[in-house]
C-alpha cells in the first residue's frame, strides 16, 4: 500500500464501514417489523400466507422481500418480471385486485408457485404506495383450513389496504437504510488498492475495536429511543444537532461533512 493511500484509506473507509454496519442495524429490525405485520394482518384476514414484493429494478420487475406461510423461505428474493401475474397488474396498475380461482385468471403467474411447490388458489393483492408511488404489492394467499375457500370478501380487500398504508411505510424505511448499505458496499467494491489484503485486515481491526462497537450501540440506542415516539425522536434529534454544533465550533470535523 502506498503512503498517500495509508493517510487516505482510514478516515475514507472507517466512514463507509460505519455506514453500511448501522444500515445493516436498521434493516434487521425493519424486515422483523414487516414480517410481524404480515402475521398480523394474515390472521385478521384469515389468510394461510402473506408476503411482500417490492419494485426491483427500473423496469417494473417485482421481489419477494419479506413472507410468511408454509414457503416463507423460499419465497425471499424470487423475482417475478415486469407486467407478470396479478402482482405485476397491481404493481403497474396502482388498483387493488381479489381473484377467488386463479385458474380462471389468465394473467396468473404460475412459475412462483412451480418454484415453491405451494398450491395458489385464491389471491388479495393491493399496492403499497408512499408519497403517491406505488413500491411494490401487499399479497394474501388462500384462506386458512380446507378448501373450498370463501372469497375474499370487499370490506376484506378495504381492511387489507389499511394494512398495506402501514407496511408501505416500513418497506420505504427498509429501502433507504437498505440504499445507504448499498452504496457504501458499493464504495468499497470500487476502492483501488495496491493491497487489499492489508485493506481486509485493517477493517477487521476496525470491526473489532471499542470505537466502532461503541458506534454500533450508540445507533442501536437512536433507533430505540426513535421508535418510542415523536416527541422522543425530536429530543434526540435536538440533542445530537447540539453535540454537532458543538463539535463544530471546536473546529471538529463533524461525520456530515466529510
Amino acid at each position: 500500500m502506498t503512503e498517500s493511500n495509508g493517510h487516505d484509506l482510514p478516515a475514507k473507509l472507517q466512514r463507509l464501514i460505519e455506514t453500511v454496519d448501522i444500515a445493516n442495524i436498521l434493516t434487521a429490525p425493519l424486515t422483523q417489523s414487516l414480517a410481524k405485520m404480515l402475521e398480523i394482518s394474515a390472521a385478521e384476514l384469515n389468510s394461510e400466507e402473506a408476503s411482500v414484493l417490492i419494485r426491483d429494478g427500473d423496469e417494473g420487475d417485482l421481489r419477494f422481500l419479506s413472507a410468511i406461510g408454509k414457503v416463507a423461505e423460499q419465497l425471499i428474493n424470487i423475482r417475478v418480471p415486469a407486467g407478470k401475474g396479478i402482482a405485476g397488474f397491481v404493481l403497474s396498475s396502482g388498483q387493488p385486485m381479489a381473484v377467488s380461482d386463479v385458474g380462471e385468471e389468465t394473467t396468473f403467474y404460475s412459475e412462483v408457485d412451480k418454484t415453491t411447490g405451494y398450491s395458489t388458489q385464491m389471491i388479495l393483492a393491493t399496492p403499497l404506495s408512499h408519497n403517491g408511488e406505488v413500491i411494490g404489492v401487499l399479497e394474501y394467499i388462500n384462506r386458512r383450513g380446507e378448501p373450498p375457500f370463501e372469497p375474499f370478501t370487499p370490506a376484506e380487500m378495504d381492511r387489507a389496504a389499511l394494512f398495506a398504508e402501514a407496511i408501505a411505510s416500513l418497506v420505504n424505511a427498509y429501502e433507504s437504510a437498505k440504499l445507504f448499505r448499498d452504496l457504501g458496499e458499493k464504495v468499497l467494491a470500487d476502492s483501488s488498492t495496491d493491497d487489499i489484503s492489508v485493506v481486509r485486515e485493517w477493517l477487521h481491526g476496525l470491526r473489532d475495536s471499542s470505537e466502532h462497537r461503541e458506534m454500533m450501540d450508540l445507533a442501536v440506542l437512536v433507533r430505540e429511543i426513535a421508535s418510542r415516539g415523536e416527541a422522543e425522536r425530536v429530543m434526540c434529534k435536538d440533542f445530537l444537532e447540539s453535540i454537532v454544533r458543538y463539535s463544530d465550533s471546536k473546529g471538529e470535523a463533524s461525520f456530515l461533512t466529510l
